[in-house]
């Protein structure tokens, strides 16, 4: 394998590159080795014997999927997790979101005829006081109350 460090650098340039993206055919190597002079490079190129490599970019592949693992709800765990539970998702937004899904379930439960105006207003009176935990909670406690039938296992 003849030394080629001339060529390579009078390549570099001719193509205003650096030395490391200078691409010289393997198989052409003895041809390249008895180019001496800048005219002889300039024909190389033009052959296509020698060419400029193209810039090597940052690959944006591992972000993407690391993206889409993000978007599914993956890498959210204690390490990851910067500020407190209630910076995260509020009070108000946690309570918002409990409170209706409570009152919606009691104004199904009263429209349907399943409880009556009365235990409807009580246990209304109780979610508004952040009597219960869940929709589930709710039920339970209807449940326990007397005022719901008791489910049957399925």
């Amino acid at each position: 394998m003849p030394d080629l460090s001339n060529q390579r650098r009078m390549a570099a340039a001719i193509l205003k590159c650096g030395l490391g993206r200078v691409w010289i055919d393997p198989a052409s190597e003895q041809e390249i080795a008895d180019a001496v002079t800048r005219a002889d490079i300039r024909s190389a190129i033009k052959a296509r014997v020698i060419r400029r490599k193209a810039i090597q970019g940052t690959s944006r592949v591992r972000a993407r999927i690391h993206a889409a693992e993000v978007a599914k709800g993956r890498h959210a765990g204690p390490g990851s997790r910067r500020g407190t539970p209630s910076a995260r998702l509020p009070r108000k937004t946690r309570w918002i979101r409990r409170i209706r899904a409570q009152r919606d379930l009691l104004r199904e439960l009263r429209t349907s005829k399943k409880i009556p105006p009365s235990v409807y207003r009580t246990f209304y009176r109780r979610a508004k006081g952040g009597m219960f935990r869940s929709r589930a909670h709710l039920l339970i406690n209807l449940r326990l109350a007397g005022h719901l039938p008791e489910e049957k296992a399925a």
